[in-house]
């Protein structure tokens, strides 16, 4: 174990970066636990299409094949962000880009989801292209400090209010668009108990995770789902029957819907040929457009909250952590996934004490384990994680002392980027209203010289994106 330990250390330069085995061990379970659930819900939404349209079979399937399609993704990207980035950031399919997949482009459009990944595939090679090219490290240097200070409290706000959804604390409501859950339900003979029981389990977790980082006790967010996840199995929220150990049919659809299954030939199939390219040019633009902001907004935040900004106020590694990005997107479309991207959720991670690529090395690991052990997986509930995606969201949110608020120049487009990420649900969209506010109140306050060329040019890209490209 101490060769081992030696290695590592030289390897990832564990010490040197002010952390331990044992934290950074912790922060990668912390990172996997986190964000385990989109091995359950991609495999859903990417088939719930068939589903809507009656085709259970190749609905069957598609969860199937997606599963160890997301598993192995979420490793290749993680694993290249370990061992090539050397970041503690993890990779896995994105939630608003799978709904987008589904709903939008096979659902909506009618592509098969053979042919949807086609779509993914042809914009992880550009990816890779203006990685290599050093564009999408431009792209950064050109958000300026307005914008860019207001990405990690955004997305600190981000991640609460997905944490709170999937708490069931925050409830939809016709009336006011959101609401709390309403704890009196008990008291109705049709009120929903497991909603309540829920959202009782995330504040349990909640109140452990704040009592032990209170008291300086290392991975209290790990050992928060933990006790929360215990604290469901008395109240019905953690599920201990839900084991499904048919590995062996997933394996077999994999291997015949998903594993290099892409269908070039019925993408570019159409009675138009100019009409089918642009169409296809125009989706391949989208998923670049949100993957790309989605995945820099990450990685500005995660890397302001654990230290890996230089005195030029660059991200460390940037290049082989945006590279690591743009391969594991074509990657998982080659397995029969989504968009692979940076995730919110190394959040987590970060917060519990993780600063190298070891905590990636950790959370690669547990994702190839998981298309084993997938029904252990499953145990903890969405409720048990929840309290962990709040609690840092505290912590990032801290970081909004370094927005400058006395400019309203620099005030307007900063807020806009904090607010538009929880209630659009979205990181790109923040950045994106931020940067479009920042270009015209610099240009009707008499300060463009303020804007770069490529900060328009960006600006300009998502004004006709807004006009001109379905949100899904």
């Amino acid at each position: 174990m101490g060769k081992k330990e030696g290695f590592f250390e030289r390897f990832f330069g564990i010490s040197k970066n002010g952390s331990t085995m044992r934290i950074e061990v912790l922060a990668g379970v912390t990172t996997f636990i986190t964000i385990a659930y989109i091995l359950i819900l991609n495999p859903q939404i990417l088939a719930d299409p068939y589903v809507i349209m009656g085709d259970m079979i190749m609905a069957g399937k598609v969860s199937n094949g997606v599963f160890i399609g997301t598993c192995i993704g979420a490793f290749v990207g993680t694993i290249l962000c370990a061992i090539y980035a050397k970041v503690p950031f993890a990779q896995a399919p994105g939630m608003g880009l799978n709904a987008f997949f589904a709903y939008t482009v096979v659902l909506g459009m009618g592509y098969s989801y053979n042919e949807a990944l086609v779509i993914v595939f042809i914009s992880g090679i550009f990816f890779i292209v203006i990685t290599a090219v050093g564009l999408r490290e431009a792209i950064i240097r050109s958000i300026p400090d307005a914008v860019k200070l207001a990405i990690t409290p955004g997305i600190g706000l981000f991640i609460t209010i997905i944490g709170l959804k999937n708490a069931g604390l925050v409830v939809g409501n016709s009336a006011t668009l959101v609401s709390m859950v309403d704890f009196a339900q008990w008291k109705s003979a049709d009120g929903d108990i497991t909603l309540i029981c829920g959202a009782l389990v995330a504040l349990i977790g909640l109140i452990v995770i704040g009592v032990l980082h209170a008291r300086n006790v290392k991975g209290s967010i790990l050992l928060g789902i933990v006790a929360a996840t215990a604290a469901g199995i008395p109240l019905g929220v953690t599920k201990l029957s839900a084991f499904d150990m048919n590995i062996g049919a997933k394996f077999r659809d994999f291997a015949e819907v998903s594993l290099f299954k892409m269908d070039f030939a019925g993408l570019f199939t159409g009675e138009n040929a100019v009409s089918t390219f642009f169409t296809v040019v125009m989706l391949v633009l989208s998923f670049s457009l949100v993957n790309m902001f989605d995945s820099i907004g990450t990685l500005m935040g995660a890397a302001k909250q654990s230290g890996m900004i230089d005195k030029d106020g660059e991200i460390i590694h940037m290049r082989e952590a945006l590279m690591s990005d743009a391969i594991s997107t074509a990657a998982g479309a080659m397995v029969g996934t989504s968009t692979v991207t940076t995730v919110v959720e190394s959040s987590a991670g970060i917060a519990a004490g993780g600063r190298t690529g070891m905590t990636s090395l950790v959370t690669a690991a547990l994702f190839l384990a998981s298309i084993i052990f997938a029904p252990i997986v499953s145990i903890v509930p969405g409720a048990a994680t929840a309290p962990a995606l709040i609690f840092v969201g505290i912590l990032m949110l801290g970081n909004i002392k370094d927005v400058d608020f006395s400019d309203m120049t620099n005030a307007l487009p900063a807020f806009c980027t904090i607010v538009f990420m929880p209630f659009t649900y979205s990181i790109a969209n923040g950045v994106a209203v931020g940067l479009i506010m920042y270009c015209f109140i610099k240009l009707f306050s008499g300060k463009v010289r303020d804007v770069r060329a490529l900060t328009w040019i960006i600006s300009v890209v998502f004004i006709l994106r807004y006009a001109f490209m379905t949100l899904g």
